[in-house]
């Protein structure tokens, strides 16, 4: 064989090997248990929006009257309210059987199969406010659930993998919620509701079987954290008046609530990087809001955007994800940030040249594929980040908060994304929106000049978690 030939085959072995020694990071058993820990947190989701106002609207219950059920959401945007009770509080047996975040979010998993099963066997025609009391329960539930699962998800793996554990969560949440909502449709179809939801419910044991089989997350407490406690220990004795259970009373308060928040306000640039959790997915977002509007202008059919966005689209995002995670595996968090935030900026002048190209499905395609799958890479780098900046002692809180955060920069910043296109044309409207990523982009740009590893803030969880630096 010819020395040339010869090379080139050595380095596409190494180019494989790498590759493989890659995609390794999702052959760990705790990233296939986050995968169904995602199923189990997506299922019931549909159950209380989607597949519920369809079964509503099949019992004759009134439009005015559905569009209240969407209420039920309410949990899902404030829980960061109770997420400090997760941390702290033990639940009888459950928690000394099985620890503090198994223990809970096998109590959960167990009362939300009860709260789907009492859902299921409502009836709206009848009874509205029953069906009503029911969903809120589920959605109650299911967004506690969510607050263990982050929590446990950011507790059992390392920080290398957290790229890895976005993909494959966002991966299972969607599989869910394809279960809960296709999936029950088509149960619906032949057996009714009542049974419907029955299965759903039992598709829930899918969690507790995996959480079972899986062990409880170490959490150690580092010494700053041990010096915020402190505090309120030195308060209390040199206050004789507040002793015996108020003192303690006092004391669980102040390291449940008040602890996450000092810890984090006392990191390095916690400012800063709280305005960057707000900017960096924002020219995504305000695309992302105006998108099937401008689809719809251009004249594509409900069916063109439903087969390309909810199949190939999907795929993509799943496809995106993966591509993320193994990023993060390899680059960290913080270039993986950087490189996805300029395919997130640049993926937007693809809606450029839909606009220019109108009515074609293969741009259509093309707009879609490329959009989801930059939003996906970015989501997995997104999350990787956030919970790199979650200290082990407070998880579910702090990771409760920043991720409301960012649901606040994706949902009210981008609100306005429909105002700024009836200003413009679509292709202005575009460009403007790939301009919207940029201060996101420099203010990590900023952190990363001035702050050495681009997120000393996130060096407290790496010092709680004893990882080395």
């Amino acid at each position: 064989m010819i020395p040339h030939a010869t090379d080139q085959l050595s380095t596409a072995e190494s180019y494989k090997q790498r590759l493989l020694r890659d995609l390794a990071v999702y052959a760990d058993r705790r990233i296939s248990t986050i995968l169904f820990l995602g199923f189990a947190s997506g299922l019931p989701l549909a159950l209380t929006f989607g597949t519920l106002s369809i079964w509503l609207a099949e019992e004759g219950v009134s439009k005015t009257t559905i569009g209240l059920f969407a209420m039920a959401g309410i949990p899902y945007t404030s829980k960061f309210l109770w997420a400090p009770l997760i941390d702290r509080l033990a639940l009888p047996y459950f928690t000394r059987r099985f620890g503090q975040r198994r223990g809970w979010i096998i109590a959960i998993q167990l009362t939300l199969i009860a709260a789907i099963v009492a859902l299921g066997a409502t009836r709206p025609a009848v009874a509205p406010i029953a069906t009503a009391f029911f969903a809120f329960v589920v959605a109650f539930l299911s967004a506690t659930q969510d607050i263990v699962i982050d929590a446990y998800r950011v507790e059992i793996l390392e920080q290398r993998q957290y790229g890895a554990g976005a993909a494959v969560i966002v991966l299972g949440y969607r599989l869910g919620m394809l279960a809960s909502g296709a999936g029950a449709l088509y149960l619906a179809s032949f057996f009714g509701w009542y049974v419907t939801y029955s299965v759903m419910a039992g598709l829930m044991l899918v969690g507790v079987g995996v959480v079972l089989l899986s062990p409880e997350p170490e959490r150690q407490i580092n010494t700053e954290v041990r010096g915020q406690e402190k505090k309120i220990a030195d308060y209390l004795a040199a206050r004789p008046f507040l002793c015996g259970r108020r003192a303690r009373i006092v004391a669980w308060l102040y390291g449940t609530i008040v602890s996450p928040f000092a810890e984090f306000m006392g990191r390095q640039g916690w400012v800063l990087v709280l305005l960057f959790i707000l900017l960096y997915k924002f020219g995504d977002a305000l695309a992302g809001v105006m998108s099937n509007p401008f689809f719809v202008e251009l004249g594509f059919t409900k069916i063109e955007i439903a087969n390309i966005s909810k199949v190939f689209g999907l795929a993509a995002t799943i496809g995106g994800g993966i591509i993320g995670g193994v990023m993060v595996s390899r680059l960290g968090i913080m270039k993986s940030l950087l490189i996805c935030g300029l395919l997130q900026m640049f993926s937007n002048l693809v809606f450029v040249l839909q606009a220019m190209a109108g009515h074609d499905l293969r741009v259509l395609t093309l707009t879609i594929g490329v959009e989801n799958f930059s939003s996906g890479m970015g989501t997995a780098a997104f999350v990787a980040y956030l919970s790199s900046l979650c200290n082990v002692a407070y998880t579910a809180t702090q990771y409760a908060l920043l991720s409301s955060f960012m649901a606040f920069g994706r949902t009210i910043l981008s609100s306005g994304g429909g105002w700024l296109a009836e200003q413009l044309d679509w292709v202005p409207f575009f460009l403007a929106t790939t301009a919207a990523a940029l201060p996101g982009l420099l203010l990590l740009f900023w952190m990363a000049g001035h702050f050495g590893t681009g997120r000393a803030a996130a060096e407290e969880g790496k010092s709680a978690r004893g990882a080395p630096s």
